[in-house]
This record gives structure tokens, C-alpha cells and sequence, in this order.
């Protein structure tokens, strides 16, 4: 005769705002990406398979071409403070970051933040983000506009704001030298790679 296990419901209490990062480690994993602006939650659903293939192919050709002291990662968890939460889309990482926090990623440990633009965080990728990583000191920040062909928009930093971006368009290939030396084409994050 088959039984069933009874089962236990947590019920899980959402504070009021501002959150903090620990209080977002409650949030329940109900598919969406939740990060923090100044204690302000910013929700958003899961990436499209346009956005979610565009982010494997850069991986790709970073991880191609990355130094072995550096580390690529997608979808990671960066806690600026403990009310500035993000979830980069890709990130190039020092090898010794991988000894630190073993959930969250520190700006300091970052050379790298790459965000695709959706169309539910367009402001928030153009504006918000590349201002707090700037801000957060992260050296280099890439946005990918996929609506655009796609264009990589590349910025490094100059003193604790970004300097006007750089845009690379679909059929051009960009030769970027830093994080490190690496050229493609951001048409290539729209083709399947064989």
C-alpha cells in the first residue's frame, strides 16, 4: 500500500522595505531574478532564450580567450552593499575570488560586469546598473542591446564614473583590450554556435 508523507509549508514573511540583502536570501525561488537598489526590490522574469543564448555565446568567446588567473561566470550573485544587490548577466572574475564568499561576488573582485538588455530592464541596464557599477568601482562594464542588431556598447571606467561608451555594431568587430585582449563580432551573440 503506498502512503504519503505528510509535508510542512514554511510560511515565509516578507518584510516591509527598505530590504536588505539578508532579507532577500528569504525571498522564495519562484523563477524570478530579484536584486536590490538602495533597499528597493527590482524584480524581473527569467531571461528570454534570445537573452539566455546572446549571454552563452559571449561566455564562450571570453572563456576562449580569458588568462587563466581570470574566471567567467554568468548569473551571479554581486552584493554591493547590504541594499545594492545585483545579478549580472556575465562577469569576469579574479581566480581568487573563488576563495571568498562561496554565494556572492564583491565588486572589488570583478573587472567585468556585462549586462543584455531586455525589454522589462532597459532603463535599469542603460541607467541604473551602469551607474552603480561605476559607482561600486567594477572597472568595466558591457551592455549588449540585442534589439539593436545586436550592439555591445563597452565603458571603463575613469575615476568613480564611466566614461561615454564605445559601441560596437552587429558586422563590426569590436577589439576590446580590456578586461583583456579580445575581438568578435556582436553579431555572433545572435548565431547559433557550431
Amino acid at each position: 500500500m503506498a502512503t504519503i508523507e505528510p509535508t510542512t509549508r514554511r510560511e515565509i514573511v516578507i518584510p516591509a522595505p527598505p530590504y536588505t540583502v539578508d532579507d532577500l536570501l528569504e525571498f522564495p525561488d519562484d523563477g524570478n531574478r530579484y536584486e536590490l537598489f538602495n533597499g528597493s526590490l527590482l524584480v524581473s522574469p527569467a531571461p528570454t532564450k534570445l537573452h539566455q543564448r546572446a549571454i552563452f555565446l559571449l561566455q564562450c568567446i571570453l572563456d576562449d580567450e580569458a588568462p587563466p588567473e581570470l574566471e567567467v561566470f554568468s548569473t551571479v550573485n554581486l552584493r554591493i552593499t547590504d541594499k545594492d544587490f545585483f545579478i549580472p548577466d556575465l562577469v569576469i572574475a579574479t581566480e581568487e575570488s573563488l576563495d571568498t564568499d562561496p554565494l556572492m561576488f564583491a565588486p572589488e573582485e570583478l573587472l567585468l560586469a556585462v549586462e543584455v538588455v531586455s525589454p522589462s530592464t532597459k532603463r535599469r541596464d542603460r541607467v541604473l546598473k551602469a551607474d552603480a557599477y561605476a559607482a561600486a568601482g567594477i572597472p568595466n562594464y558591457w551592455r549588449i542591446e540585442l534589439d539593436e542588431g545586436p550592439t555591445l556598447y563597452a565603458y571603463e571606467l575613469n575615476g568613480d564614473t564611466y566614461d561615454p561608451p564605445t559601441a560596437y555594431k552587429a558586422g563590426q568587430v569590436a577589439s576590446l583590450t580590456t578586461p583583456f585582449p579580445v575581438s568578435f563580432d556582436p553579431g555572433d551573440l545572435e548565431r547559433p554556435r557550431r
